[in-house]
């Protein structure tokens, strides 16, 4: 048996951590890493105690046709990068990595160019994570140094979706 690269496994942790995913639309899960120590982990779902897309059967965002990447307001989820960063102390996520992996609810495939929103960027930027990592297709993924977002800031621009 060949052993998963060590990259793979914890993207491979982000998809199980998906499978707890409330929402209706996309399955995503995130795990933060320091030290080869899982810090925290994180899926998208409604807030404690309200109901979720799954108990109400609908999707507001999906029923007004809004595009992937806009308008997160009307979302009744909390995204999983943002549930990762609640769990965990700020100085555990300093120099971190999170890995984020993206399920299509529908067919199962992977998200395409999936990225964290403009407002996870900011949450992770502000928790002090060094790089992002996810996941393309099972064994493929994409690093992103945080870095990257604090230079190319994508609000001056007033850029929607991603």
């Amino acid at each position: 048996m060949e052993r998963r690269d060590k990259i793979n496994y914890y993207l491979d942790l982000a998809e199980i951590v998906s499978q707890r995913t409330t929402c209706l639309r996309r399955r995503y899960g995130a795990v933060i890493v320091k030290n080869d120590e899982v810090i925290s982990t994180g899926y998208v779902g409604a807030p404690r105690g309200r109901q979720n897309c799954t108990d109400l059967g609908y999707c507001i965002r999906q029923e007004l046709g809004i595009p992937r990447g806009e308008r997160y307001e009307l979302c009744r989820s909390v995204h999983a990068e943002a549930n990762a960063i609640i769990s965990a102390s700020r100085d555990k996520m300093i120099d971190s990595t999170l890995y984020l992996t993206g399920v299509e609810v529908a067919d199962g495939s992977y998200v395409s160019n999936s990225c964290c929103c403009s407002m996870c960027k900011r949450m992770v930027i502000n928790a002090g994570i060094k790089e992002v990592i996810i996941r393309d297709d099972k064994d493929n993924y994409r690093i992103i140094p945080v870095s990257d977002w604090i230079e190319n800031d994508e609000s001056l621009e007033g850029k929607k979706g991603y």
